[in-house]
């Protein structure tokens, strides 16, 4: 495989952690939106990367994680591909069941969604951790195999430690702080992490 680049970011801060209440009445109670907090914290993200070379944008189909790849979307001129595979831990514990998210119709008019792409995974409920991070390692591997350039993924906590575990074999992400970016680069046949960062420290000088 050719050298290659994969960033990962997490969402940013979501609705129900400023208004816990939003969950008792929420249609969708597993799907919150960005919190305005969250909102600012992504244009941060947005800005840290629109210099950066990535080829290919894959996102969680959780609106927090669509929110947060929007304002990266416009800046990179890149289209979303909706990736089921680097959704939510489905943790039992945190969920009653599967949850539910915006009907890809609806994400289509309000977001630049590439429509033609279909998931290349498809998670079960419920989910042990170890099945997760089963998960975010086949779909690491599906995705720097199929898609050549440098790939931005963007999804959960859960994401960015599972992505980063199956990349490098072992787990070396201990916090994954909202809005958190890693990079992760493909080099002299092996993957090294470059970048850990959470958003108070997304800067040009990363």
């Amino acid at each position: 495989m050719p050298e290659k680049t994969v960033w990962i970011a997490r969402h940013g801060h979501r609705f129900d952690f400023a208004y816990p209440e939003w969950f008792v009445t929420a249609e969708r109670r597993y799907d919150p939106a960005l919190s305005d907090q969250g909102f600012v914290q992504v244009q941060q993200l947005a800005n840290r990367l629109k210099q950066e070379p990535i080829d290919h944008l894959f996102c969680s189909p959780f609106l927090r994680a669509i929110q947060t790849a929007h304002p990266i979307s416009q800046l990179l001129n890149l289209p979303m591909k909706i990736e089921r595979g680097l959704g939510e831990w489905l943790n039992p514990d945190w969920m009653t069941e599967y949850p539910q998210t915006s009907p890809l119709e609806d994400l289509m008019s309000k977001y630049s969604i590439d429509p033609p792409y279909s998931s290349r995974l498809i998670p079960h409920y419920p989910e042990s951790e170890s099945e997760m991070m089963q998960r975010m390692a086949r779909i690491a591997d599906q995705l720097v195999t199929e898609f050549s350039g440098n790939l931005l993924l963007v999804g959960h906590g859960a994401t960015v430690g599972g992505i980063t575990a199956g990349l490098l074999g072992e787990n070396l992400i201990q916090q994954t702080p909202l809005a958190c970016l890693t990079k992760i680069v493909y080099s002299k046949k092996q993957w090294k992490i470059e970048l850990k960062a959470d958003i108070s420290h997304l800067d040009g000088s990363l």
